[in-house]
């Protein structure tokens, strides 16, 4: 008889090839939908199964994932869409394997980068989701052989969301001041296509969604910014020429190697927006900068992987 066990980690499997371990997973069961139909000779309403939907899968994890991980991700954002196969195995403390959920034909639909936060002391960590064709659960046995600390020499790099540099063209000595930085969602938009004959769906790429860049800097240190609204919102030079570029990394701990890179093309300001003034208040006074960015570029460096 088999025992209860309590699922301590979870490791991801990427085409066959190991990715790495994850904090979470959520998703990926199979809903079956429901048919009502109402008979005119019985009291009693007829019920049947017709087609079957797939849940998304969302996943959350760090940094310390294979270097085929990353390239995948990459290349969902790219001008390459990639259909992933892979699987999940829920493992005990001993990573001995008791389930395993496979996904096949999936698509990254949404890449989230952490909020940013000079003062915070938490670790950072980013989400995916996925959008599959079809799912399977099962039991499953064996033990998981990845390292527990497979990055670099053995040794885990930490991931701070304190740890952060932003460059904006122009506004150097501003972004040197920034000291948040709110999270940035990837999306892509996926459509679904029935197919009868198998009754599955078929999941298609669309649009990708980009999410505006969002930040606060004290009002003492806004004065580029304020320099920028009047000549690009209120003064109206605002053409392609006028938007900026800029570039987002995230750092390890000690702000010596870069783990991952945003690249954003044509930055536009459309709104800044000052703290709440109270007489007495001794909080120091913000600003926040909300921007439009036309594209973003995903890169990851060597030190985010560990394969």
């Amino acid at each position: 008889m088999s025992r209860a066990y309590t699922a301590g980690v979870f490791a991801l499997e990427i085409d066959g090839i190991a990715a790495g371990w994850i904090y979470s997973v959520e998703g990926g069961n199979r809903i079956a939908e429901v048919v009502t139909e109402k008979l005119s000779q019985e009291h009693h309403v007829k019920k049947h199964i017709a087609g079957v939907k797939y849940e998304d899968i969302t996943i959350t994890c760090g940094i310390a994932m294979s270097k085929h991980f990353w390239h995948k991700m990459k290349a969902s954002f790219d001008d390459s869409v990639k259909r992933l196969d892979g699987a999940i195995h829920y493992c005990d403390y001993d990573g001995n394997i008791h389930r395993t959920l496979e996904f096949h034909h999936a698509l990254v639909s949404e890449i989230g980068f952490p909020a940013l936060d000079a003062s915070s002391k938490d670790a950072a960590k980013m989400t995916f989701k996925l959008a599959c064709e079809w799912t399977r659960t099962h039991r499953a046995k064996g033990k998981i052989s990845i390292p527990e600390h497979p990055l670099g020499r053995g040794e885990q790099k930490k991931w701070s969301p304190a740890n952060f540099r932003l460059r904006i063209d122009g506004l150097e000595h501003a972004c040197k001041k920034v000291n948040k930085v709110e999270a940035l969602t990837i999306k892509q938009k996926v459509t679904d296509h029935a197919v009868g004959e198998m009754r599955l769906i078929s999941r298609e790429p669309c649009a990708i969604e980009l999410p505006n860049l969002v930040l606060t800097t004290a009002e003492s240190h806004a004065n580029d910014f304020y320099d920028w609204e009047k000549d690009f919102v209120i003064n109206g030079n605002c053409s392609d020429e006028d938007e900026k570029e800029g570039i987002l990394e995230y750092l390890t701990h000690d702000l010596k190697t870069t783990l991952f890179t945003i690249e954003m093309s044509h930055i536009g300001l459309f709104k800044l927006t000052a703290d709440k003034a109270e007489a007495k208040n001794e909080a120091v006074r913000r600003v926040k900068a909300e921007m439009y960015v036309e594209e973003m570029k995903f890169q990851f460096e060597d030190g985010s992987t560990w394969a």
